[in-house]
């Protein structure tokens, strides 16, 4: 991390004379020095990275100090480190396998590597070997809520808020795991009792206004995005909330250029890829379409309507094959549908016959025109025979 000075406290060079001049009993009588050589601030670093490897030279002389151990894991898993900090941890182990506090740092290293499983495993001997603390039933809530176990991550976040009734945190994992479950209105109530308690929190922020715009409130939605944006000017996720709220009260243009701003500062917000992609179908632009819902169901393979507008975009601009796949997608999410399955029978039809024949996947049938049959004259009308006049 980059060490940066309020522009009010920097020196400026006109000034250094002068402090020089005062630094001294009497500048005339004072011997001539060589001027000072400032240290160039942006190639000083700390942060915890740095922090961690200034312990190497200690744990060198002290293989066995536990504690130095778990302070380097702590800093290397601050700086986004979870492996190194797990094999610390693990060093630490063998020295002393009693340590609570060391399984609790494991714990939160295998959460950090995705590992909940074994990031359960290891909160569970921290709790057996006496560490105690709100954090601890706090992660493990966490660690339930991201495996989807729900009524465990509630029962976890229950018990830290009996240690600690006005932890923020675990009233918004609280509210995340009832919405979750799909009880809106008591996740609402969870987040707005986690803002009360810290109101600058943009996260919090961002969960209530896409809960509210979900819940189809999006004047309330507008104020909690609109407060998050000032809190956090680099948030992608809260312009996609605003343009959403905008969107819903009948301002789509404005709301578009919500999206893409959410796009220029976080690609990974799928829901405003999907919202353009919307947007371009409506407009008749497959380009668009194809570029926005792509990534959107890259991310999320379930969104409403977008397979099937990419698989017709794709179909529209004759790349027959990549449409081939998204319609045989459809067919998969839509077994037995007719219409789909007609589109993958047809598409396929059309791809293989794009195909030189040593790249096809099914024969080439020919088919011999059947000979034509003679023509048949048509026969020469008779005259209707009359009767025999009767003699008199």
């Amino acid at each position: 991390m980059t060490m940066r000075f309020p522009v009010s406290i920097r020196f400026s060079s006109r000034w250094l004379p002068l402090v020089g001049c005062l630094a001294v009993a009497a500048c005339q009588s004072a011997p001539s020095e060589q001027p000072d050589t400032l240290v160039n601030l942006a190639t000083v670093q700390s942060g915890p990275r740095v922090q961690a490897d200034e312990l190497n030279g200690a744990i060198a002389r002290e293989p066995r100090n536990t504690a130095l151990l778990a302070r380097r894991a702590t800093l290397r898993l601050a700086a986004g480190q979870p492996s190194a900090a797990l094999a610390d941890v693990a060093a630490a182990l063998e020295i002393d396998d009693a340590s609570g506090n060391l399984y609790f740092i494991q714990a939160k290293a295998y959460r950090a590597l995705g590992q909940l499983p074994a990031a359960l495993t290891a909160a569970r001997q921290a709790a057996d070997q006496g560490f105690t603390g709100p954090e601890l039933p706090l992660f493990v809530g966490e660690t339930y809520l991201a495996a989807r176990n729900y009524p465990a991550a509630l029962d976890n976040l229950d018990r830290t808020l009996r240690l600690d009734p006005n932890q923020p945190a675990a009233l918004f994992y609280k509210g995340l795991a009832y919405a979750a479950t799909a009880d809106t209105s008591t996740a609402v109530q969870y987040l707005q009792d986690a803002l009360s308690r810290d109101p600058r929190e943009p996260e919090i922020l961002h969960q209530l206004a896409f809960l509210l715009n979900a819940w189809r409130i999006p004047a309330e939605a507008a104020r909690y995005a609109a407060l998050g944006m000032k809190l956090d000017t680099t948030s992608g996720l809260l312009r996609y909330d605003y343009g959403r709220q905008l969107e819903l009260q009948g301002h789509p243009d404005s709301a578009l250029w919500y999206y893409r701003r959410a796009l220029a500062l976080d690609t990974s917000v799928y829901r405003a890829d999907y919202r353009l992609g919307l947007a371009a179908a409506k407009l008749r632009q497959p380009v668009a379409v194809i570029q926005h819902l792509t990534r959107a169901l890259r991310r999320n393979p379930r969104l409403p309507e977008a397979r099937a507008l990419l698989a017709e975009a794709l179909e529209t601009q004759n790349r027959l094959p990549e449409a081939l796949a998204q319609y045989r997608f459809l067919v998969a999410e839509n077994p037995g549908n007719p219409h789909w399955t007609f589109k993958v029978w047809k598409m396929n039809g059309l791809v293989q016959a794009s195909l030189p024949d040593s790249l096809r996947t099914a024969p080439r049938y020919y088919y011999r025109r059947p000979v034509a049959r003679p023509r048949i004259e048509p026969l020469t009308p008779v005259s209707p025979l009359r009767p025999a006049e009767v003699k008199q």
